[in-house]
């Protein structure tokens, strides 16, 4: 284990042997981490914090903060991070709330970039992207693959879509059905995000499939139901349709339109 003897790590941390722990880093006594992680200097890993292998933690990260929640009265909440994350200079990643499940989760190969906020009880798929003081407030879920642009924000409770991608300095109130691009400092829906998808290995033909299923929700100005309906008749036999329509109607929230 390459621990920089400036570093302090508590007692009771567990920590395996391959991670390497930069100068005057702080590791609190119940994180533990796994295989080959990395934690830059003066970075401070605390709380009940889980790492699993592989993840790059910055300098001056802060991960494993107790929540920016008035609530909160210091209960045993968890923060957990997946394979291959990782965590840039000055970004903060909270533990979560009894209130909201008590995890803060981030699964497998998110980037969180310089100065971007994770609030409590967050939970982001795998290959998450949160751009630079991008903010997502306290119990927003997001899918695989979303992207989230410079300085956006999204407000507290919201659910992203799979691949969907959030404009820079977007505010996002309402939830983000998949495939979608939203932009402007209100968040509104701007038409499928089809290089993302491509790049997801999506085929042509899923692709125009969710470009049928976008006009006919976004653009036909039929009721959402009424919609809906005529999407899950004509095209709802193929998965990634079914997941879109699934996803809009389980909206709690409402979705943005």
């Amino acid at each position: 284990m390459a621990i920089h003897s400036t570093a302090i790590v508590a007692a009771g941390a567990e920590i395996d042997p391959s991670c390497e722990i930069g100068p005057f880093a702080v590791i609190g006594p119940r994180v533990k981490m796994g295989r080959n992680n990395l934690v830059g200097a003066h970075a401070v890993v605390e709380g009940h914090t889980t790492i699993g292998a592989g993840n790059r933690i910055h300098a001056h990260a802060v991960v494993g903060a107790p929540p920016q929640d008035l609530k909160y009265r210091g209960e045993d909440t968890r923060l957990e991070l997946g394979d291959g994350n990782v965590v840039r200079e000055f970004a903060s990643v909270h533990t979560g709330t009894v209130g909201g499940g008590g995890v803060t989760r981030l699964a497998n190969q998110c980037l969180i970039m310089a100065s971007a906020h994770v609030a409590h009880d967050v939970h982001l798929g795998d290959r998450c992207i949160v751009a630079t003081f991008c903010a997502l407030a306290g119990h927003v879920e997001s899918e695989d693959g979303a992207i989230f642009g410079g300085v956006s924000a999204v407000q507290q409770f919201t659910r992203i879509g799979r691949l969907a991608y959030i404009g820079g300095l977007t505010g996002v109130n309402m939830d983000v059905a998949p495939y979608l691009m939203v932009a402007g400092p209100r968040g509104e829906v701007v038409g499928i995000n089809s290089v993302g998808m491509q790049r997801a290995g999506f085929t042509e033909e899923q692709v125009g499939r969710v470009k049928d299923a976008y006009r006919i929700v976004f653009r036909s100005k039929l009721p959402l139901q009424d919609a809906l309906a005529q999407v899950r008749a004509e095209l709802g036999q193929h998965p990634e349709i079914a997941h879109w329509v699934k996803f809009i109607e389980g909206s709690e929230r409402g979705i943005l339109r």
